[in-house]
């Protein structure tokens, strides 16, 4: 029985697949005959942070219904140089046209997941938490947040209707820092969380008495961002969470890490990362059917 996936990810997987097989796969209906059978693994050829293995699955069933699918290493394990992460069995038709979309989305999420498991592991131990941001590719943005979170790290907000975040551009628009927050919470039904960014650190003060639930410090030097930490220490609870942002890298990151903040988000998780190397091997013939 096919696994429905959620019908805006149906939608991708359709319109990935009719980008790639269009009228037909004609190399693989001119090469191989129709009922014959195939079995084939597919390796990963770096070690990566597997994300996408249900997808994977569900474009196999897209292409050929009958073909049978075992996951071996589930979203979030980790796959080593040589180790088979996929098992599909059935008609060779089949396999051999689903492949290409099938290592896109597993290649893509692989990537983002195991560059997330990178920064995550940079930073352990310091209480920090690693998220995403919203810059994501357009129509992918769940399955590249769900692979943040495959490789341990969090999800920032979805969208810009699940949290509130005023940026610079808000700031000047409104009018200054108070007036923005103020304007939110006049109108805020819905209880959204509330995050606002600041560039500088004496833009601090101005959200002391305003009971916002997290500060982005955007492009600060690690000496701004002990020192920030140090000043909201010392407002009364409930303090709002502190986020670094801007210019992450693993070479850095621990050092933000170890300042005191809370999130660190870290928008090359998937605008940046690369894709991971797998490949599809055809290991086995065992027979045809009618």
């Amino acid at each position: 029985m096919e696994r429905q996936l959620d019908p805006e990810i149906e939608r991708l997987l359709s319109a990935a697949l009719d980008e790639d097989v269009g009228e037909g796969d004609w190399t693989s209906e001119w090469t191989v005959d129709a009922g014959q059978r195939a079995e084939a693994v597919v390796v990963a050829k770096e070690s990566i942070v597997v994300a996408g293995a249900a997808l994977v699955e569900r474009v196999f069933l897209r292409v050929d219904d009958g073909l049978e699918v075992e996951t071996l290493v589930p979203d979030g394990g980790r796959a080593e140089t040589g180790d088979p992460v996929l098992r599909v069995r059935g008609k060779a038709r089949g396999i051999l046209t689903a492949e290409r979309t099938a290592l896109n989305f597993l290649g893509r999420l692989s990537g983002i997941a195991t560059l997330t498991r990178r920064f995550v592991d940079r930073v352990a131990g310091t209480g920090a938490r690693i998220t995403d941001t919203r810059k994501t590719t357009p129509g992918w943005r769940r399955l590249e947040k769900e692979a943040v979170r495959a490789g341990g790290g969090e999800n920032h907000r979805m969208g810009l209707y699940d949290m509130v975040l005023v940026k610079d551009n808000h700031i000047v628009a409104a009018g200054g820092i108070e007036q923005a927050v103020r304007r939110v919470r006049d109108v805020d039904r819905k209880g959204l969380p509330l995050e606002v960014e600041v560039a500088a650190l004496d833009q601090l003060s101005g959200l002391r008495e305003l009971a916002v639930n997290r500060i982005l410090l955007d492009n600060m030097e690690l000496g701004e961002l002990r020192r920030a930490v140090e000043e909201v220490s010392t407002w009364p609870p409930p303090r709002p969470e502190l986020e670094a942002s801007g210019n992450m890298t693993l070479e850095r990151v621990r050092e933000v890490a170890e300042t005191g903040v809370e999130w660190i988000s870290v928008g090359a998780l998937t605008h940046s990362a690369p894709t991971a190397d797998l490949s599809l091997r055809v290991v086995g013939r065992p027979g045809r059917t009618s």
